[in-house]
């Protein structure tokens, strides 16, 4: 479900109101899902994930917010979590029918929306020091994800640990990384594959499609 920068939807945010939300955030990252990460020792990406879940005594799985009122795609809506002080806030919305989950349910909710194509971010709000918001965003609902593509400023808000590497040899140029990269990063012109590192999220979506394993996923310098 990738988005063009400056593309529009039938229902869609002002820049007023993209603005107004970023002053909320402290920091937005990107987290992949089922991805080994190359480092000094084999870590799976999961890892860093259950480690911020399994500190949390409570958490919190709510419909996307996002797609519940602009339904911009299909994309499943019930995969977004709160944690830590988030939780009574998020028990209090009952149009996105909160429940609590535990720590597996949790994770496999991660799973299940990785393979739908929607990427992992998590959301430090203002004054706080660990994520409190985890969602599943795509690009053409979420007010955060969707507004930095389309205005073309992902790259001066979104942190991520990690970035593709690929081994260039090994790809066929087949363009369905093309078409899981939600950042744009990947096009297909006259049969080459362009890929702009700079434009990377280390989201993983591309990593877990590859049909020759071209890509992985790689510590960021």
């Amino acid at each position: 479900m990738p988005s063009k920068m400056g593309i529009r939807y039938p229902k869609d945010y002002t820049e007023k109101e993209l603005e107004e939300n970023a002053e909320t955030l402290e920091k937005a990252v990107t987290i992949p899902v089922n991805i080994e990460i190359e480092a000094e020792h084999r870590v799976y990406d999961l890892s860093e994930m259950k480690e911020i879940l399994s500190k949390a005594d409570r958490i919190v799985l709510l419909d996307c917010g996002c797609r519940t009122d602009y339904g911009n795609c299909d994309a499943p809506r019930d995969v977004c979590m709160n944690i830590g002080d988030a939780v009574e806030e998020a028990l209090k919305m009952k149009r996105l029918n909160p429940r609590l989950i535990n720590l597996d349910e949790a994770l496999q909710t991660l799973e299940r929306s990785h393979r739908t194509g929607l990427v992992h971010m998590a959301y430090t709000m203002k004054g706080d020091e660990v994520p409190t918001v985890i969602c599943s965003c795509c690009s053409c609902c979420c007010h955060t994800l969707g507004g930095l593509i389309r205005f073309g400023i992902a790259t001066e808000v979104l942190t991520s640990r990690y970035v593709a590497e690929d081994d260039e040899p090994k790809c066929i140029r087949c363009g369905v990384c093309v078409d899981r990269c939600t950042f744009n990063a990947r096009q297909l012109e006259d049969g080459d594959l362009l890929y702009d590192e700079s434009q990377c999220f280390g989201c993983g979506l591309c990593v877990t499609t590859c049909p020759t394993e071209t890509i992985k996923l790689v510590p960021r310098d």
